[in-house]
């Protein structure tokens, strides 16, 4: 395989904290694989999705696009299989299209969670994904040649299994792979994991999740899951035993001899609050929706050696949205042109360089929801009548104290909504503009523009505190 072509190996998880790792300060769960990427390669200090709920965030990362410009504006709820089954991103350039034009044959093995499950997309020509976004960690429903199938044992297992035999089967090739392992891991039920790493938590402290009071605005699942040590058992557990595949993911690149030749992404889809705040959950956790640092920021770490730096601290700040252009230019492929993307290229941070990035300011949307982020302070605007936010990041990194109403900061609120309202209006696309078309956190029903003209809203309405 030319040098120049490496494979790629994107491993994404299903609702992981920031602080759910080792190597983000953690010295409570073990992640002991998570933490051999960081070791041999670079971590990001402050990675950024740029929508904290699962479907949109995915198709950030794939597309490159902001949901008001995609239409994915929340977790696909409907359209995944059946007669109703959606092409969510049906018109949209994904890197993995640009991929398999350049000779990268490519594959994904997990969740999905994108729309028309039983049908390969974007040049995937391995397609082994779950039926919906998620469900039982056990005895899941998958999809493979497009039949629903019941694959026995742990679901983490089970994808990567199907991984290794991808990784298998293309190691010798004399082109390129790309293999997306999308993990469900730790992602709600946090039942059903080996028991053995369930109970290895029994003494845990959990000093790193403090079940803070209540807060005001937390869902339902805050009132299952704040102060209960099985739940957290659960989701430490999760992580665990995904953080073992990924070893295992990692010795067979070794084994074959191609991990020199193999980009290692690492990654989560959102972030995830266990207590922190007050409340359970991610983006949706809360009602009004939140842009707090724990649904917002995630772990994110990349490895290849001999071209990325080992053991690099970057605290730079990126997005979810400079992924797609980084990726193509670390290949040296050319990035989809007429797609108005937002993000920019981070290779020379990806590589190690310091600084360079100093300007960039960071953007999220969720629905009527949106957030601009500098270094040291974070706005949050909600359409059309609030409530909004103002956090001095610097000096109340816990976002405990807004000041959107004290009269210190009102010119600081008045820049701010402007440099977020000049952003957006640059990037949106009229149609598919998420402030205004009803997203709540339930759940998308179909996609936006869709032909359905039977009464069937877009967006479910969000489950009530």
């Amino acid at each position: 395989m030319p040098k120049d072509k490496p494979n790629v190996v994107f491993i994404l998880t299903d609702d992981q904290g920031v602080w759910a790792a080792g190597c983000y300060g953690n010295d409570e769960i073990r992640t002991p694989n998570i933490d051999r990427i960081a070791e041999t390669g670079v971590r990001f200090e402050n990675f950024f999705v740029a929508t904290p709920v699962c479907s949109p965030s995915r198709a950030n990362f794939l597309t490159g696009r902001i949901s008001s410009q995609h239409g994915v504006h929340d977790w696909i709820r409907e359209g995944n299989v059946g007669e109703r089954a959606a092409t969510y991103l049906k018109g949209e350039v994904a890197y993995t299209d640009v991929l398999v034009e350049h000779g990268w044959t490519c594959g994904i093995s997990g969740k999905w969670h994108l729309g028309n499950s039983q049908i390969s997309q974007h040049g995937f020509s391995h397609w082994f994904v779950l039926e919906k976004g998620g469900g039982p960690y056990n005895d899941a429903t998958m999809i493979r040649d497009g039949e629903l199938i019941t694959a026995p044992g742990y679901v983490t297992n089970v994808i990567t299994d199907d991984a290794l035999a991808f990784i298998d089967s293309h190691a010798g090739d004399g082109s390129p792979f790309y293999l997306s392992v999308h993990y469900t891991a730790p992602h709600s039920p946090w039942t059903g994991h080996p028991q053995d790493i369930v109970d290895s938590y029994d003494d845990c402290a959990f000093d790193s999740c403090p079940q803070e009071g209540r807060h005001p605005w937390a869902a339902s699942l805050t009132t299952k899951c704040l102060g209960n040590r099985e739940m957290l058992k659960g989701y430490f557990a999760a992580v665990t035993a995904m953080d073992k595949d990924v070893g295992r993911l990692l010795d067979r690149l070794e084994e074959k001899g191609i991990r020199e030749d193999t980009l290692v992404v690492f990654v989560s889809d959102n972030g995830f609050s266990c207590g922190h705040n007050g409340f359970w959950g991610k983006g949706n956790g809360t009602y009004p929706l939140n842009m707090y640092e724990n649904s917002v920021r995630v772990p994110a770490v990349m490895s290849h050696p001999g071209k990325i730096p080992e053991g690099f601290v970057q605290n730079a700040m990126v997005s979810a949205y400079d992924f797609l252009p980084t990726l193509l230019d670390y290949l040296d492929l050319p990035v989809p042109a007429q797609q108005n993307l937002p993000g920019e290229s981070f290779l020379p941070q990806l590589l190690g360089e310091t600084g360079g990035r100093d300007h960039v300011v960071i953007y999220d949307e969720y629905g009527p929801t949106r957030m601009v982020r500098t270094t040291k302070w974070k706005y949050v605007h909600r359409y059309p009548n609030g409530p909004n936010e103002l956090y001095d990041l610097g000096n109340d990194p816990l976002e405990r104290h807004n000041l959107v109403e004290d009269q210190s900061q009102v010119t600081r609120v008045k820049e701010m909504k402007g440099m977020l309202e000049t952003w957006f209006d640059k990037y949106v696309t009229q149609e598919k503009d998420g402030k205004d078309i009803g997203v709540s956190g339930g759940g998308q029903l179909r996609p936006v523009g869709s032909e359905w003209e039977d009464g069937t809203p877009r967006f479910a309405d969000h489950y009530k505190p």
